[in-house]
């Protein structure tokens, strides 16, 4: 073994990921708001990376000190820092860029101190009706306990009211929860300017409005403000307490868990910073960054087009299962032959039409589904309880441990209890990751199953945006193990043998090394080997050493991978035969699939779980084969669309340099756009084959 590293670390290689978006709003080839809206996702994600890898390293170091540990995570830490300036100083840099560019195009992102006379006596009538009644500043003394009421995903403008030498501070939250975070400002009669200004300089330019006629003050003076939060926390898990309970009290404590992160505007005066870190029990060991004059640019997601159409990308129409479309009903389909979908590309209606139909079908005796991240309004869930009322026996499996979605996740499960239907939380401990439905109905007196097997959540708004593939069939070897699982379940003590599916925790990591096992022994034997690997983040050690053990005995590993990847490929005699690549473009990248050459067999696995520790050891995750061999074909070849992107995938080395593939003689493949034109062509075969099968 060489005795340079073999793994990148899993925090530094996720901010590289997050470089990789940036990169996408850097791209002058992506349409103007598009890029807008690609800074709301780099700022989105470093929030999320602050809650939460942040958070752990940090906790690591407080752990060592009161163990007498080593340094290495104080270290990693002070690259993490300056990894985090650099990239938002990138940040900063394009964030202007674009503003010039939107000004080019006659779209201006305007401040409080921008505005003509008739935009201000226009703007100040706005704030009057529209916005002063969702402000109410909070005075900051000193027996105020700010933690517990400062929110984590909010913006807040620092007031300073200075009369004479005396100074008093108040905090005013900017309320996007309750309006829009970018307002558009009427024209002056024959421009062609659409004007449009922040939520935040509204409110800077109507001070006045707020505090005048209760205070006293010669000065009035706002600095923006943000504080991120530990996204953990520490369940008590009493027996007499339910999960219900418990997880309403963890997010209670996140509401009131320790700041990692705080970000002020950098020309906010120091007394005001030491007043605002003294209130927040600031550690050194946290992250407390000058910014700019707005924070959560998250908000940019959103972003409006107030421009042409070609200002973001042209709308991919997304494309009907011929199979579904064709047969009588979604049960009819399944049967006739196994369908594979793959969203954004192919509908999601086709999803939600089986469980509307499952809903009120007079066959139908059962539904059984595991939800870990569902839409505001699902119509998943609402066919669940159309479902019981028409006297179907429905049981959800809630995960009340899903991320940033807890509260949701514990409202549905509240309305789906009232409504009739068996709610399981599954094993405190063990998220439920697994994206399963399994419906049974009553067909000449039998009973028959059908299964939905999934890489990504039941979810209509990510659907329209993340890619993942979504398997149906009525297959009793693959249905007969999905009804074990969902048994597993509920009694996780009992002992239970998959034959088919690669389940978490019970056999994941056994069958995975089985199978990278069995490609070390063909290629030993010179036999066909081979790996080809699509997940999110690649960081389990184990795995990644068998990577490198298959990689050593000759086998070509081809790796995509969207977010952390602790591997390296390339190391001499350990991993010369592993390349691997990145895709970022206009949908995010989610599938997890693995193919295993098999000697010139190939067996194709779609799973729920990515290749990490938590989604191998603890948590309940389903991978499942697929057994039909158009299908196999039709995932095979659309991973080979992705291996020859030579527009959006980059490079991933030790140096994590992010350059872009090298596109040399080769034409321009952007992946995303040539899989939807291959399944576009694929749909239209089979309706075109079914058409003359009718006619034969």
């Amino acid at each position: 073994m060489s005795a340079e590293p073999l793994y990148l670390d899993k925090e530094l290689s996720w901010l590289s990921f997050n470089e990789r978006v940036l990169q996408e709003a850097a791209d002058k080839s992506v349409p103007l708001i598009e890029r807008v809206r690609f800074l709301g996702i780099y700022s989105s994600n470093t929030d999320e990376f602050y809650k939460v890898r942040f958070a752990d390293v940090k906790r690591r170091i407080l752990i060592n000190e009161e163990q007498g540990g080593d340094d290495k995570a104080k270290d990693l830490l002070s690259k993490i820092q300056s990894r985090v300036l650099k990239l938002n100083q990138d940040f900063d840099t394009l964030y202007n860029e674009i503003l010039l560019e939107m000004a080019r195009r006659h779209i201006f992102l305007v401040n409080e101190q921008q505005l003509d006379d008739h935009q201000q006596v226009w703007l100040r009538k706005h704030f009057r009706s529209r916005i002063l009644p969702h402000v109410t500043p909070i005075l900051l003394t000193d027996d105020i306990d700010l933690l517990q009421f400062l929110k984590d995903e909010y913006s807040y403008l620092a007031v300073e009211m200075r009369q004479g030498d005396s100074k008093r501070y108040a905090l005013i939250e900017i309320p996007t929860d309750q309006l829009p975070r970018f307002i558009q400002l009427p024209e002056a009669k024959g421009k062609r300017h659409k004007t449009l200004i922040f939520l935040d300089n509204i409110i800077r330019f109507c001070l006045d409005d707020i505090f005048s006629g209760l205070f006293e003050y010669d000065e009035l003076t706002a600095y923006a403000m943000k504080m991120t939060r530990d996204a953990e926390y520490d369940l008590n898990l009493e027996v007499e307490h339910s999960l219900l309970e418990q997880m309403s009290e963890g997010l209670d404590q996140r509401l009131t868990a320790m700041p990692v992160r705080f970000v002020y505007q950098r020309d906010m005066p120091t007394d005001m910073v030491d007043v605002l870190c003294g209130l927040l029990k600031v550690s050194s060991y946290d992250s407390i960054i000058p910014g700019g004059r707005y924070h959560n640019f998250k908000d940019f997601i959103g972003f409006p087009n107030v421009g042409r159409d070609y200002l973001e990308n042209k709308p991919l129409p997304p494309l009907e299962s011929t199979q579904f479309v064709s047969a009588r009903n979604a049960f009819d389909a399944i049967k006739q032959q196994d369908i594979l979908l793959y969203y954004p590309y192919h509908s999601f209606g086709h999803m939600t039409e089986l469980v509307r139909q499952a809903a009120y079908d007079p066959k139908v005796r059962s539904i059984k589904i595991n939800i870990y991240r569902v839409a505001k309004n699902s119509q998943i869930i609402e066919s669940m309880i159309d479902a019981a009322n028409n006297g179907k026996k429905v049981t959800v499996v809630v995960e009340l441990q899903a991320r940033f979605d807890e509260e949701a996740n514990i409202e549905w499960a509240r309305r789906l209890t009232e409504s009739g239907v068996q709610v399981l939380f599954g094993v405190p401990g063990l998220k439920i990751h697994s994206k399963l439905c399994l419906i049974t109905r009553l067909e000449d007196n039998e009973l028959v199953r059908y299964t939905h097997i999934g890489t990504g959540n039941f979810h209509e708004k990510t659907a329209r945006i993340y890619t993942d593939f979504s398997l149906m069939t009525c297959r009793t070897e693959i249905t007969e193990e999905v009804r074990m699982v969902f048994n597993y379940i509920q009694n996780p003590y009992r002992p239970v043998k998959f034959k088919h599916l690669i389940v978490s925790p019970r056999n994941s990591r056994s069958r995975l090394y089985d199978l990278i096992d069995r490609e070390i022994a063909h290629a030993k034997q010179n036999l066909p080997s081979g790996i080809t690997l699509k997940v999110n983040n690649l960081v389990d050690k184990g795995l990644i050493n068998l990577l490198y053990q298959a990689s050593s005995a000759g086998v070509k590993i081809k790796i995509i991978v969207r977010g952390m990847c602790a591997l390296i490929p390339g190391i001499k005699g350990i991993s010369d035969n592993i390349t691997a690549i990145s895709i970022v473009d206009r949908f995010l990248e989610h599938p997890r699939v693995v193919v295993f050459e098999n000697n010139g067999e190939p067996d194709v696995y779609i799973s729920s779980a990515d290749w990490m520790t938590r989604n191998i050891d603890n948590r309940i995750e389903v991978g499942c084969p697929v057994f039909d061999s158009e299908l196999k074909k039709k995932i095979i070849d659309i991973l080979n669309i992705q291996l020859s992107d030579t527009v959006k995938a980059r490079i991933i080395d030790r140096e994590m340099s992010n350059k872009y593939v090298p596109r040399g003689n080769k034409r321009k493949i952007r992946s995303q756009i040539a899989i939807y034109d291959y399944l576009k062509q694929s749909e239209k075969q089979l309706k075109k084959k079914l058409k003359s099968d009718t006619h034969t």
